[in-house]
């Protein structure tokens, strides 16, 4: 099974271009909202860790704005809660899917926190920052001091870039990215 981790800026494009592979996607920012949503043990955990912060569940994923907003280590702490269950979700994604010729990996922090093969192939997705903004001002839950907090414990685009064996540019054109995925296809297969 070839494993193809997809890397990039926050609101470059990542699950838009990952989505195009035509192959299954793991989808990590997907996978935490159905904890938020599903998960009780996760809310219980969470709870303790930020009793001031976290109190219904399902989660509410203003609180763990606010939680993330007031103070450094909160986001710590919820990623050391959440990032085991997301581990657990893809050991269970890639078992499901273990028969499947490619597997694309759609996981924000697929390099910080270690989650990646050395024999994966990465792919930066490089966009406009000019449209990367424009896009992100259009999210329903757009924070420019959140999204500054996630960019803090993120790797640089720069190094990212560096790591990847491929880059795509996003011009968010779904022609000229199937072009480049077909290439990038024929490439590794």
């Amino acid at each position: 099974m070839i494993r193809i981790g997809i890397i990039g800026d926050i609101g470059s494009g990542k699950s838009y271009v990952a989505g195009n592979f035509g192959y299954p996607v793991f989808n990590a920012d997907e996978e935490v909202s159905k904890l938020y949503k599903k998960d009780e043990k996760v809310f219980i955990k969470l709870k303790k860790k930020l009793p001031k912060y976290i109190s219904l569940f399902p989660i509410n994923k203003t609180e763990i704005t606010k939680a993330i907003l007031s103070n450094k280590v909160n986001l710590k702490k919820i990623i050391s809660v959440v990032h085991i269950e997301i581990r657990k979700s893809l050991k269970l994604f890639l078992k499901k899917n273990k028969k499947r010729k490619i597997v694309v990996l759609d996981i924000p922090l697929l390099l910080e926190n270690k989650i990646n093969n050395k024999n994966d192939i990465l792919v930066f997705v490089d966009a406009k920052k000019t449209e990367i903004v424009k896009r992100l001002k259009k999210r329903p839950n757009f924070n420019r001091k959140l999204l500054n907090k996630f960019k803090k414990i993120q790797f640089s685009t720069t190094y990212k870039r560096k790591k990847s064996n491929f880059v795509i540019k996003n011009n968010f054109k779904k022609k000229s990215l199937n072009e480049s995925i077909n290439k990038l296809l024929s490439e590794i297969l």
